[in-house]
Protein backbone atom coordinates (compact mmCIF):
# COMPACT_ATOMS: atom_id res chain seq x y z
CA UNK A 1 0.00 0.00 0.00
CA UNK A 2 1.28 3.19 -0.92
CA UNK A 3 2.57 5.55 2.31
CA UNK A 4 3.19 2.04 4.70
CA UNK A 5 6.29 1.75 6.11
CA UNK A 6 8.33 -1.77 5.16
CA UNK A 7 7.94 -4.99 8.12
CA UNK A 8 11.38 -4.47 9.33
CA UNK A 9 11.56 -8.29 8.20
CA UNK A 10 11.22 -6.77 4.21
CA UNK A 11 13.96 -4.00 5.70
CA UNK A 12 16.52 -6.52 6.42
CA UNK A 13 15.29 -8.25 2.84
CA UNK A 14 16.16 -4.88 1.22
CA UNK A 15 19.18 -4.32 3.05
CA UNK A 16 20.52 -7.54 1.67
CA UNK A 17 19.34 -6.44 -1.52
CA UNK A 18 20.93 -2.88 -1.32
CA UNK A 19 24.82 -5.06 -0.54
CA UNK A 20 24.65 -6.92 -3.23
CA UNK A 21 23.74 -3.75 -5.66
CA UNK A 22 26.52 -1.88 -3.43
CA UNK A 23 24.46 0.42 -1.93
CA UNK A 24 25.19 2.10 1.19
CA UNK A 25 23.40 1.08 4.24
CA UNK A 26 22.03 3.61 7.45
CA UNK A 27 22.11 2.31 10.76
CA UNK A 28 19.99 3.06 13.24
CA UNK A 29 22.37 3.95 16.10
CA UNK A 30 24.98 3.00 14.31
CA UNK A 31 26.74 4.86 11.05
CA UNK A 32 26.43 4.93 7.58
CA UNK A 33 28.14 1.58 6.01
CA UNK A 34 28.57 1.51 2.53
CA UNK A 35 30.10 -2.49 0.93
CA UNK A 36 33.64 -2.23 -0.13
CA UNK A 37 33.09 -5.36 -2.82
CA UNK A 38 29.97 -3.85 -4.57
CA UNK A 39 30.53 -0.16 -3.96
CA UNK A 40 29.61 1.57 -7.24
CA UNK A 41 30.80 5.04 -6.79
CA UNK A 42 34.40 5.49 -6.82
CA UNK A 43 34.42 9.14 -5.22
CA UNK A 44 33.59 7.58 -1.81
CA UNK A 45 36.35 8.06 0.65
CA UNK A 46 36.23 7.20 4.37
CA UNK A 47 38.45 7.95 7.57
CA UNK A 48 37.51 4.52 9.11
CA UNK A 49 36.79 0.52 8.21
CA UNK A 50 34.78 -1.70 9.62
CA UNK A 51 36.21 -5.62 8.93
CA UNK A 52 36.46 -8.85 10.87
CA UNK A 53 38.88 -9.71 13.35
CA UNK A 54 40.55 -12.03 11.07
CA UNK A 55 41.53 -9.39 8.96
CA UNK A 56 42.47 -6.87 11.57
CA UNK A 57 44.81 -9.65 12.86
CA UNK A 58 46.51 -9.66 8.98
CA UNK A 59 46.92 -5.81 9.89
CA UNK A 60 49.03 -6.65 12.63
CA UNK A 61 46.03 -5.01 14.78
CA UNK A 62 45.12 -8.24 17.49
CA UNK A 63 47.72 -7.12 20.08
CA UNK A 64 45.12 -4.11 20.77
CA UNK A 65 42.63 -4.37 22.94
CA UNK A 66 39.75 -3.38 20.24
CA UNK A 67 40.65 -6.17 17.87
CA UNK A 68 41.38 -9.00 20.41
CA UNK A 69 38.18 -10.61 20.53
CA UNK A 70 38.33 -13.14 17.78
CA UNK A 71 35.43 -12.84 14.84
CA UNK A 72 33.87 -9.24 15.97
CA UNK A 73 33.71 -7.09 13.73
CA UNK A 74 36.50 -3.81 14.14
CA UNK A 75 36.53 -0.48 13.31
CA UNK A 76 39.74 0.88 11.70
CA UNK A 77 41.58 4.04 11.15
CA UNK A 78 44.00 4.61 8.78
CA UNK A 79 46.32 7.04 8.51
CA UNK A 80 45.77 8.27 5.34
CA UNK A 81 41.88 7.59 4.92
CA UNK A 82 40.31 4.86 2.81
CA UNK A 83 38.83 5.26 -0.74
CA UNK A 84 37.69 2.33 -2.54
CA UNK A 85 41.01 1.59 -4.05
CA UNK A 86 42.35 1.31 -0.83
CA UNK A 87 40.14 -0.64 0.77
CA UNK A 88 39.86 -3.17 -1.48
CA UNK A 89 42.60 -5.21 -0.51
CA UNK A 90 41.64 -4.73 3.17
CA UNK A 91 38.50 -6.56 2.34
CA UNK A 92 39.57 -9.37 0.38
CA UNK A 93 42.50 -11.42 1.40
CA UNK A 94 43.25 -12.13 -2.56
CA UNK A 95 45.22 -9.51 -2.90
CA UNK A 96 47.19 -9.03 0.02
CA UNK A 97 50.12 -10.37 -2.39
CA UNK A 98 49.39 -8.00 -5.18
CA UNK A 99 48.59 -5.25 -3.07
CA UNK A 100 50.52 -4.97 -0.14
CA UNK A 101 48.49 -2.80 2.46
CA UNK A 102 49.22 1.09 2.82
CA UNK A 103 49.36 1.60 6.97
CA UNK A 104 49.88 2.24 9.82
CA UNK A 105 46.67 1.00 11.10
CA UNK A 106 45.03 1.58 14.23
CA UNK A 107 42.03 -0.29 16.17
CA UNK A 108 39.40 2.18 17.80
CA UNK A 109 36.55 1.68 20.44
CA UNK A 110 33.66 0.66 18.51
CA UNK A 111 30.78 2.16 20.30
CA UNK A 112 28.06 0.78 17.82
CA UNK A 113 29.11 -2.85 18.21
CA UNK A 114 25.78 -4.18 18.19
CA UNK A 115 25.15 -2.91 14.82
CA UNK A 116 28.27 -3.65 13.43
CA UNK A 117 27.78 -7.23 13.88
CA UNK A 118 24.04 -7.36 12.10
CA UNK A 119 26.04 -5.54 9.18
CA UNK A 120 28.20 -8.43 8.99
CA UNK A 121 26.37 -10.81 9.41
CA UNK A 122 24.13 -8.83 6.28
CA UNK A 123 27.02 -9.13 4.57
CA UNK A 124 27.47 -12.41 4.89
CA UNK A 125 24.09 -13.35 3.90
CA UNK A 126 24.69 -10.98 1.03
CA UNK A 127 27.30 -13.55 -0.22
CA UNK A 128 29.89 -10.25 -0.05
CA UNK A 129 33.20 -9.88 1.69
CA UNK A 130 32.18 -8.56 4.99
CA UNK A 131 34.27 -5.23 4.84
CA UNK A 132 32.58 -1.51 5.17
CA UNK A 133 33.80 2.21 4.87
CA UNK A 134 32.27 3.95 7.60
CA UNK A 135 30.49 7.16 7.27
CA UNK A 136 31.84 7.83 3.50
CA UNK A 137 32.02 10.99 2.15
CA UNK A 138 30.04 10.50 -1.26
CA UNK A 139 28.24 7.14 -0.72
CA UNK A 140 24.84 8.17 -2.07
CA UNK A 141 21.24 7.68 -0.44
CA UNK A 142 21.68 5.13 1.67
CA UNK A 143 19.16 2.05 2.69
CA UNK A 144 17.23 2.25 6.33
CA UNK A 145 17.83 -0.55 8.89
CA UNK A 146 17.79 -1.12 12.36
CA UNK A 147 19.65 -3.99 14.07
CA UNK A 148 16.25 -5.60 15.39
CA UNK A 149 15.16 -5.50 11.55
CA UNK A 150 17.47 -8.85 11.06
CA UNK A 151 15.93 -10.60 14.19
CA UNK A 152 12.23 -10.61 12.42
CA UNK A 153 13.86 -11.88 8.95
CA UNK A 154 15.60 -14.94 10.87
CA UNK A 155 12.30 -15.77 12.78
CA UNK A 156 11.86 -19.63 10.71
CA UNK A 157 7.74 -19.07 11.66
CA UNK A 158 7.79 -17.25 8.27
CA UNK A 159 8.95 -20.41 6.28
CA UNK A 160 5.85 -22.11 4.42
CA UNK A 161 5.33 -25.10 1.90
CA UNK A 162 4.74 -23.53 -1.20
CA UNK A 163 3.75 -26.61 -3.18
CA UNK A 164 4.38 -30.22 -3.87
CA UNK A 165 4.97 -32.85 -6.10
CA UNK A 166 5.36 -36.32 -7.22
CA UNK A 167 8.96 -37.00 -8.26
CA UNK A 168 10.63 -39.94 -9.41
CA UNK A 169 14.34 -39.70 -8.82
CA UNK A 170 16.72 -42.73 -9.99
CA UNK A 171 17.21 -43.65 -6.60
CA UNK A 172 13.41 -44.22 -5.97
CA UNK A 173 10.72 -43.48 -8.41
CA UNK A 174 8.32 -43.36 -5.91
CA UNK A 175 8.88 -39.79 -4.40
CA UNK A 176 7.66 -36.47 -3.39
CA UNK A 177 9.26 -33.06 -3.68
CA UNK A 178 8.08 -30.27 -1.47
CA UNK A 179 9.33 -26.60 -1.69
CA UNK A 180 9.68 -24.07 0.82
CA UNK A 181 9.99 -20.12 1.06
CA UNK A 182 9.98 -17.10 2.71
CA UNK A 183 8.08 -14.01 1.69
CA UNK A 184 11.74 -11.86 2.51
CA UNK A 185 14.06 -14.34 1.74
CA UNK A 186 15.15 -15.55 -1.70
CA UNK A 187 16.17 -18.83 -0.60
CA UNK A 188 14.20 -21.46 -1.53
CA UNK A 189 14.41 -24.53 0.30
CA UNK A 190 13.03 -28.42 -0.71
CA UNK A 191 12.30 -31.14 0.74
CA UNK A 192 12.20 -35.01 -0.85
CA UNK A 193 10.11 -37.49 0.87
CA UNK A 194 11.03 -41.17 -0.11
CA UNK A 195 8.90 -44.07 0.79
CA UNK A 196 5.51 -43.90 2.87
CA UNK A 197 5.27 -41.82 6.27
CA UNK A 198 4.87 -44.49 9.09
CA UNK A 199 3.93 -44.02 12.46
CA UNK A 200 5.61 -46.47 14.30
CA UNK A 201 8.74 -46.03 12.28
CA UNK A 202 10.68 -42.63 12.25
CA UNK A 203 12.26 -41.42 9.12
CA UNK A 204 15.87 -41.48 8.19
CA UNK A 205 17.01 -37.75 7.63
CA UNK A 206 19.91 -36.18 5.67
CA UNK A 207 20.28 -32.08 5.98
CA UNK A 208 22.19 -31.58 2.91
CA UNK A 209 23.63 -27.76 2.82
CA UNK A 210 23.26 -26.81 -1.38
CA UNK A 211 26.92 -27.73 -2.79
CA UNK A 212 26.64 -26.93 -6.50
CA UNK A 213 30.67 -27.76 -7.27
CA UNK A 214 30.61 -31.01 -5.62
CA UNK A 215 26.16 -32.16 -5.99
CA UNK A 216 26.68 -30.94 -10.10
CA UNK A 217 30.29 -30.89 -11.18
CA UNK A 218 31.42 -33.64 -9.15
CA UNK A 219 33.85 -31.67 -7.42
CA UNK A 220 36.83 -33.91 -6.12
CA UNK A 221 37.07 -30.88 -3.11
CA UNK A 222 34.62 -32.15 -1.00
CA UNK A 223 32.53 -35.58 -0.40
CA UNK A 224 28.57 -33.64 -1.17
CA UNK A 225 28.16 -35.42 -4.10
CA UNK A 226 28.65 -38.75 -3.02
CA UNK A 227 27.17 -37.98 0.23
CA UNK A 228 23.82 -37.10 -1.24
CA UNK A 229 23.94 -39.98 -3.65
CA UNK A 230 24.55 -42.29 -1.36
CA UNK A 231 21.85 -40.80 0.94
CA UNK A 232 18.99 -40.93 -1.09
CA UNK A 233 20.37 -44.80 -1.65
CA UNK A 234 20.09 -45.31 1.98
CA UNK A 235 16.99 -44.01 1.80
CA UNK A 236 15.39 -45.86 -1.08
CA UNK A 237 16.59 -49.47 0.84
CA UNK A 238 14.58 -48.05 3.62
CA UNK A 239 11.44 -48.05 1.89
CA UNK A 240 11.93 -50.58 0.71
CA UNK A 241 11.72 -52.77 4.04
CA UNK A 242 8.71 -50.25 5.02
CA UNK A 243 10.10 -47.21 6.13
CA UNK A 244 10.47 -43.90 4.79
CA UNK A 245 13.02 -41.21 4.51
CA UNK A 246 13.54 -37.48 3.91
CA UNK A 247 16.39 -35.27 2.29
CA UNK A 248 16.05 -31.71 3.50
CA UNK A 249 17.83 -30.36 0.66
CA UNK A 250 19.11 -26.36 2.42
CA UNK A 251 19.94 -23.46 0.26
CA UNK A 252 22.97 -22.99 2.40
CA UNK A 253 26.34 -22.55 0.10
CA UNK A 254 29.35 -23.15 1.29
CA UNK A 255 27.94 -23.81 5.05
CA UNK A 256 26.36 -20.72 4.60
CA UNK A 257 28.85 -18.30 3.33
CA UNK A 258 27.65 -18.49 0.06
CA UNK A 259 29.12 -19.79 -3.65
CA UNK A 260 31.42 -16.82 -4.29
CA UNK A 261 32.99 -16.52 -1.27
CA UNK A 262 33.56 -20.66 -0.93
CA UNK A 263 35.24 -20.49 -4.21
CA UNK A 264 37.47 -17.33 -2.46
CA UNK A 265 37.78 -20.16 0.37
CA UNK A 266 39.16 -22.57 -2.62
CA UNK A 267 41.82 -20.14 -3.86
CA UNK A 268 43.10 -19.90 -0.12
CA UNK A 269 42.84 -23.38 0.33
CA UNK A 270 45.32 -23.85 -2.74
CA UNK A 271 47.86 -21.02 -1.00
CA UNK A 272 47.93 -24.13 1.72
CA UNK A 273 45.29 -23.19 4.14
CA UNK A 274 42.78 -25.78 5.46
CA UNK A 275 39.30 -24.99 4.93
CA UNK A 276 38.55 -23.50 8.49
CA UNK A 277 41.59 -21.16 8.05
CA UNK A 278 40.24 -20.53 4.92
CA UNK A 279 37.13 -18.58 5.61
CA UNK A 280 38.55 -17.36 8.99
CA UNK A 281 41.05 -15.27 6.70
CA UNK A 282 38.00 -14.24 4.37
CA UNK A 283 36.49 -12.96 7.57
CA UNK A 284 33.58 -15.27 7.76
CA UNK A 285 32.39 -17.91 9.60
CA UNK A 286 33.06 -21.65 9.40
CA UNK A 287 29.90 -22.90 10.16
CA UNK A 288 27.01 -20.24 9.62
CA UNK A 289 24.09 -23.04 8.49
CA UNK A 290 20.23 -22.41 9.58
CA UNK A 291 19.46 -25.16 11.78
CA UNK A 292 16.23 -23.92 12.38
CA UNK A 293 14.91 -23.34 9.28
CA UNK A 294 15.53 -27.16 9.10
CA UNK A 295 13.62 -28.12 12.17
CA UNK A 296 10.70 -26.00 10.55
CA UNK A 297 10.71 -28.17 7.59
CA UNK A 298 10.43 -31.06 9.58
CA UNK A 299 7.50 -29.07 11.47
CA UNK A 300 5.85 -28.38 8.46
CA UNK A 301 5.90 -32.15 7.05
CA UNK A 302 4.48 -33.10 10.50
CA UNK A 303 7.33 -35.08 11.00
CA UNK A 304 8.10 -36.27 15.18
CA UNK A 305 11.03 -37.70 15.80
CA UNK A 306 13.88 -38.27 13.34
CA UNK A 307 17.27 -41.06 12.84
CA UNK A 308 19.66 -38.04 11.20
CA UNK A 309 22.25 -39.66 8.94
CA UNK A 310 25.43 -37.52 9.75
CA UNK A 311 28.94 -37.72 10.90
CA UNK A 312 28.41 -34.34 13.05
CA UNK A 313 27.51 -34.47 16.65
CA UNK A 314 27.42 -30.53 16.52
CA UNK A 315 24.39 -31.16 14.27
CA UNK A 316 22.65 -33.12 16.21
CA UNK A 317 22.77 -30.62 18.92
CA UNK A 318 21.99 -27.75 16.52
CA UNK A 319 18.56 -29.58 15.32
CA UNK A 320 17.40 -30.52 19.43
CA UNK A 321 17.74 -27.09 19.95
CA UNK A 322 15.48 -26.39 17.64
CA UNK A 323 13.26 -28.48 18.73
CA UNK A 324 13.90 -31.55 16.44
CA UNK A 325 14.09 -35.17 18.46
CA UNK A 326 16.63 -36.73 17.02
CA UNK A 327 16.56 -40.77 18.20
CA UNK A 328 19.24 -42.17 16.45
CA UNK A 329 22.57 -40.67 14.26
CA UNK A 330 23.21 -42.53 11.60
CA UNK A 331 27.11 -42.64 10.40
CA UNK A 332 27.33 -41.40 6.94
CA UNK A 333 30.68 -41.70 5.85
CA UNK A 334 32.40 -42.49 2.53
CA UNK A 335 36.10 -43.10 1.26
CA UNK A 336 38.37 -39.99 1.37
CA UNK A 337 40.05 -39.26 -2.51
CA UNK A 338 43.79 -37.77 -2.78
CA UNK A 339 41.71 -34.00 -3.13
CA UNK A 340 39.58 -34.02 -0.06
CA UNK A 341 41.82 -36.12 2.70
CA UNK A 342 43.10 -32.63 4.12
CA UNK A 343 39.40 -31.45 4.24
CA UNK A 344 37.99 -34.72 6.14
CA UNK A 345 40.65 -34.37 8.01
CA UNK A 346 40.34 -30.64 9.14
CA UNK A 347 36.47 -31.41 9.35
CA UNK A 348 37.52 -34.46 12.06
CA UNK A 349 40.35 -32.86 14.22
CA UNK A 350 38.68 -28.55 13.88
CA UNK A 351 34.95 -29.02 13.32
CA UNK A 352 34.67 -32.46 15.79
CA UNK A 353 32.92 -34.85 12.84
CA UNK A 354 33.89 -38.44 14.10
CA UNK A 355 34.87 -40.26 11.30
CA UNK A 356 36.22 -44.03 11.32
Amino acid sequence: MTGTSPSPSRRAAQAIDALRHGWPLALDGGAVLLPVETALTGAAHSQTMLISAARAATLKLANQREAAEPHAPVLIRGAEGFDLVSAKPIADPALDLASPLKGPFKAENLTWRREAVVAMELARLAGILPAFMVDPDAAGEAVPLAASDLDAWKQPQRLAIATRARLPVSAADEAEIIAFRSADDLREHIALVIGQASGDRSPLVRLHSECLTGDILGSLKCDCGPQLDAALAAMAEEAGRGGWGILLYMRQEGRGIGLINKLRAYRLQDQGFDTVEANQRLGLPDEARDFPIAARMLQLLGVGPIRLMTNNPAKVTALAEAGVTVQQRVPHQLPANPHNARYLATKRDRAGHILK
